[in-house]
């Protein structure tokens, strides 16, 4: 797409959403229905199209990790939208009765939506279904890394919905620049952490507020009362989902000294389990396990692994299978003995390599955490409440599961977002809502008020008011 086309959509965007500032639930309850039936209609289009983008991705594992969270976030917004819209009654201050305060949620008007290749579907539906519940129009701007799905959202999606509504845009990295400093009322960006600076750049110019959901090295505490191998049934499912290609993936581990043995012997039984043919003699059958999504991040991964082989780390291989850097599956490895200097330790991994990092006591393990940028997940594993308390209360991080991984992105009424490094803001459910509302204060007042004591020429009514005030 040219810059000048880029530029038309987002007028024709922006002329509807001023010449209608109001956009009744109806409408709203409309759009997200015409979505709902379109995810339904080309699920397996969809499926299809993002294992050919991969290479090899499982196509219930698309099921399973972006249709249904789709569905549900949809689904949720019809149950709730017409709620969130409804004019909010605030309390107002004792000298200001008998006046009313409330909150008018109003529409932005016109949504960007940057959205990763990694999960192209829900990171792009996700922040819509919270754009059209709060009323607005909406652009998409996908990853040149996901170009099949891309081609197939902007067919079905301007068959489903007008293009004054809602436009899917392709293109590279250069039409990804165009598309950010677009005057939108607010851009919601998920990505890197590096390319999230980019992003918050470019939007400073037309001072357009950003959503940012970015990455960063998630750890996962195994603490000394958890039940370790319930601990690493789910800490590997978190990790390999998707090949680990996740941004709240768990990054690394840190677990009681000694108990790293233990844990490698139940990663390797759960991939025997879940992964099968991972551990075959031939390359085939591999339909449940994900592939890396191109030569670049191949190369990327194996060269973190390089450096960390290179600084003294350990490197355990979890399945039979080495990596094919044709066919780009990756299997899992851990790693141990890592030096803190090793890029592993300092990047972003994003991929099933796993560092398990040893500690002595619990305050230990919250310092390594303490020292780094904060995350975007955290993983706490322990049966012991107090130690959880420690942990919660000791840290900070922009989402938390608790004898888990991944599902705290799947509840409808928490929000998800980031700190710090891992992004700013936060969506989903009514969260999303009111990022993407204006929340309009408006005071009403009444006929009979008490503001007329307030008024020049100020006598003794006003003096004896001010000492009541002034104390």
């Amino acid at each position: 797409m040219t810059t000048s086309a880029l530029n038309e959509s987002f007028q024709a965007l922006h002329a509807r959403s001023r010449a209608t500032l109001t956009t009744p639930w109806p409408l709203r309850r409309q759009r997200l229905q015409a979505l709902r039936s379109m995810l339904l209609a080309q699920r397996h289009a969809i499926a299809a199209a993002i294992g050919q983008d991969f290479g090899q991705r499982s196509v219930h594992e698309t099921e399973l990790l972006e249709i249904v969270p789709c569905l549900q976030a949809i689904d949720h917004a019809l149950a709730h939208g017409q709620r969130w819209m409804q004019p909010q009654r605030r309390a107002t201050s004792f000298w200001y009765q008998p006046a009313r305060n409330q909150l008018l949620p109003q529409p932005l008007g016109v949504i960007g939506i940057v959205v990763p290749w990694n999960y192209p579907l829900l990171l792009s539906i996700a922040p819509l279904v919270c754009a059209l519940a709060a009323g607005n129009l909406a652009m998409l701007k996908l990853s040149e890394d996901s170009p099949a799905f891309g081609a197939l959202l902007a067919q079905w999606m301007h068959s489903t919905l007008a293009p004054d509504e809602v436009t899917v845009i392709n293109g590279d990295a250069e039409v990804a620049r165009a598309f950010c400093a677009l005057p939108f009322d607010h851009l919601l960006f998920t990505g890197s952490t590096a390319t999230g600076r980019a992003v918050m750049r470019a939007a400073s110019d037309n001072l357009v507020p950003v959503t940012l959901e970015l990455g960063g090295k998630s750890p996962a505490i195994i603490g000394p009362g958890a039940d370790v191998e319930s601990a690493v049934t789910r800490i590997m499912s978190g990790k390999l989902l998707n090949a680990g290609q996740t941004c709240i993936a768990p990054d690394y581990v840190l677990l009681p000294r000694g108990q790293e043995a233990q844990f490698i012997t139940a990663a390797r039984k759960f991939v025997a389990q879940c992964y099968p043919a991972l551990n075959h003699a031939t390359r085939q059958n591999n339909s449940d396990y994900t592939s890396i999504i191109n030569p670049r991040h191949f190369a990327r991964l194996q060269a973190l692994l390089d450096d960390a082989l290179a600084q003294g780390a350990s490197v355990t291989p979890l399945a039979t299978q080495a990596a094919d850097a044709g066919s780009r599956c990756l299997p899992p490895l851990i790693l141990t003995s890592i030096p803190a200097t090793a890029r592993i330790m300092q990047e972003e991994i994003f991929g099933p390599l796993l560092p398990l990092i040893s500690y002595d006591r619990l305050d230990e393990a919250i310092a390594m955490i303490n020292a780094r940028p904060r995350p975007l997940a955290l993983y706490v594993f322990e049966r012991d409440q107090e130690r959880i308390d420690q942990v919660l209360q000791h840290t900070v991080a922009g989402g938390v599961s608790i004898n888990d991984t991944l599902l705290h992105i799947a509840q409808n009424d928490l929000p998800f977002g980031g700190i710090g490094a891992s992004g700013m803001g936060a969506y989903h459910g009514e969260f999303g809502f009111r990022s993407l509302s204006h929340m309009k204060p408006v005071f009403r007042q009444r006929r009979l008020n008490p503001m007329r004591w307030f008024l020049p020429p100020y006598g003794r009514v006003f003096k004896a008011l001010m000492k009541l005030l002034i104390r």
